[in-house]
């Protein structure tokens, strides 16, 4: 029907063009008012209608990058009866700002049907770059398209500029103290469709202790923000907690990353109109994608950190900066000789409570004291680290009495305040009774380094007089046994040096990575279109079952993602010694993704058909390769 309709509204349109409205020829120019030192920017004259012999202006001391890229675009309308052709020429120039200052520009002219069209000059202010936006960009200018209309790797293309897709790095302070946790966000800002995106150098974080905190579910979500009065899709690429360990200004290094920008763009169309243009421009056809490649720099940042005062420092103080909350726990306090007791300390609040250095409590000398046992609780909160550190200390009274445990202090530094804050427990007092067998309990007993009283029989007098020894079994040192086994280590210790080797080598190897693990991604992906297959979810199905294609395809042949395309994939699998007949099978399964969605027939026949040829194909692909 809609063929039908656009064929009738042709034919409608071809009355005679005495009947048509046009508005006298015009040639207007659009661009920025202001930018930055540095930036990249466009400026775009606009006629309405198609002309020749079109002059440029003068740029100053702007440098021309690339143009100009024209673009045509042509539409019928009918108001009461009568009939309008209105056309759309557009001439793009890429430029870039070098010097700081106002930039003059001249006035463009257009020759049409005879008459010569000019524009209006215009001024641009150059102000100095205040660091919002990365210019870093591997992509220059003037790509073009594969003859098959679809995507093409392309590096230079000048819709890319740094105020459409930059990298910037945004942290929770500018100033800390030594100690105090800092969040650092970095985030992606783009206005344009973004199709992959890798880390590629990661930044150092010398002089802090970090802990990474980013969203580990695999996707990257997406919001909406305003930045200069421009909105801006963003993504949360990572998010990290830095704890500075030293004063002074610490500068941390820029995070670089690439990603591939998806560029739509027009059909140059110099020919005039065409009457089915319109038509065959439906997205369904207009495949005219543009990837641009781009390297993306966060701006260096650098964090003035302060030195933690002297004045007024406790000397319980131990290192601690944030706000905490202490406490101080007894599971008893009347219990007999040789029974343990157990004082659990609790420090918990907003900071690094994973380097927190826990107060200890002071027992009589009359009591044994083991080794604490300290467990560490720690989540994200919108301050950053937050957390719970306990401390548990077993002791056991060996003499009968009445004995008093100090207060335990804890002192931290709170850097809201910027002043230290002293927390004290209750001293607590212990009745210990005497226990039953307490006079045989197998050891000895020293009451403040005095008297030694012997308590069982496991400690003997030193034996005098002439011994009588023999030996118990053969000494296995200096034996046969001794060297064979020795060198069965050796061995051993060799072989294991090269597996680790051949290990490292295979992780370093990321196209064989890929290769080895191109079926099982594959098949992952056929199980999420089979669910949606099941659920009838046309549209979550082709995307899982085109990644699953694609994806195979470029980690089992080693095609980069931003160089994929149908004759990438028939060449290289030719290259590969892959059959003809099962080359041209994976072509028209990827072609069949492509359509199947537009396709007539059934939805659900559609999605069975193409599922079961998806699993076909890929089985005989990994046969053969």
């Amino acid at each position: 029907m809609k063929t039908i309709f656009r064929l009738v509204l042709f034919i409608v349109c071809a009355v005679p063009m005495t009947m048509w409205a046009q508005d006298d020829p015009t040639l207007k120019a659009s661009a920025p008012k202001q930018v930055m030192v540095g930036e990249r920017f466009q400026v775009v004259f606009e006629a309405n209608a198609e002309g020749k012999n079109f002059q440029a202006p003068s740029f100053g001391n702007l440098t021309l990058l690339g143009g100009p890229f024209t673009s045509t675009s042509s539409s019928f309308s009918m108001v009461n009866g009568s009939m309008s052709h209105s056309v759309k020429c557009t001439y793009t120039f890429a430029l870039q700002a070098n010097h700081e200052g106002t930039v003059h520009v001249g006035a463009a002219s257009l020759t049409v049907k005879g008459d010569k069209v000019s524009s209006q000059p215009f001024d641009i202010q150059v102000v100095p770059d205040d660091g919002s936006y990365s210019n870093n960009s591997s992509s220059g200018y003037g790509g073009e398209q594969d003859s098959q209309g679809g995507q093409q790797q392309n590096t230079n293309d000048p819709q890319v500029s740094g105020k459409d897709l930059f990298l910037r790095v945004i942290p929770s302070k500018k100033s800390a103290y030594v100690g105090e946790q800092v969040v650092l966000t970095y985030k992606l800002y783009t206005k344009v469709a973004v199709s992959s995106v890798s880390l590629s150098k990661m930044p150092s974080y010398a002089g802090f202790w970090t802990k990474d905190i980013s969203d580990n579910s695999g996707t990257l979500k997406q919001s909406s923000e305003y930045v200069n009065g421009i909105e801006y899709t963003t993504a949360e690429i990572q998010k990290v907690i830095v704890v500075p360990q030293r004063s002074g200004k610490l500068t941390l290094d820029p995070m670089t990353m690439e990603c591939i920008a998806q560029i739509r763009t027009e059909r140059n169309n110099s020919r005039g109109m065409d009457p089915f243009e319109a038509f065959f421009n439906d997205p369904f056809f207009n495949r005219n994608i543009v990837n641009v490649k781009k390297e993306l720099t966060s701006q260096p940042f650098t964090l003035d950190v302060k030195s933690l005062p002297e004045n007024g420092k406790p000397e319980s103080f131990a290192g601690a900066v944030g706000n905490y909350n202490f406490k101080s726990e007894i599971d008893k306090t009347e219990l007999s000789t040789n029974e343990a007791v157990t004082i659990t300390l609790t420090v918990s609040g907003t900071g690094n409570v994973e380097l927190l250095q826990m107060p200890a409590p002071v027992f009589p000398p009359d009591f044994e004291l083991y080794d604490p046992k300290v467990t560490t609780s720690s989540n994200v909160g919108s301050q950053g680290l937050t957390g719970t550190k306990k401390a548990e200390y077993l002791a056991i009274p060996r003499r009968a009495g009445t004995f008093t445990i100090p207060a335990v202090e804890f002192s931290y530094f709170n850097p809201t305040s910027g002043s230290y804050e002293t927390i004290m427990s209750d001293p607590y007092e212990i009745n210990v009774e005497k226990g039953s067998g307490s006079d045989d309990g197998g050891g000895i007993y020293a009451s403040n380094q005095e008297d030694i009283k012997y308590l069982g029989s496991d400690i003997r007098h030193i034996m005098t007089g002439k011994a009588h020894l023999k030996p118990m079994h053969t000494v296995f040192f200096g034996s046969a046994a001794y060297y064979v086994a020795l060198l069965a280590l050796l061995a051993l210790f060799v072989i294991l040096l090269l597996v680790l080797k051949k290990r490292e080598q295979l992780t370093q190897d990321t196209a064989a990575n890929r290769n080895r693990k191109a079926d099982k991604v594959a098949r992952g992906r056929l199980k999420n279109a089979y669910q949606h297959l099941k659920a009838k979810d046309q549209e979550k199905f082709y995307v899982e079952m085109s990644q699953a294609l694609w994806g195979y395809i470029a980690d089992k042949l080693g095609i980069e993602r931003s160089k994929l395309s149908m004759d990438t994939v028939s060449e290289t699998m030719k290259g590969k010694n892959v059959p003809e007949e099962l080359t041209q099978q994976f072509i028209d399964t990827l072609n069949s993704c492509e359509f199947a969605r537009f396709a007539p027939g059934s939805a659900e026949e559609k999605m069975d058909d193409l599922y079961q040829k998806g699993i076909d194909v890929i089985s005989k692909a990994e046969k053969v390769l």
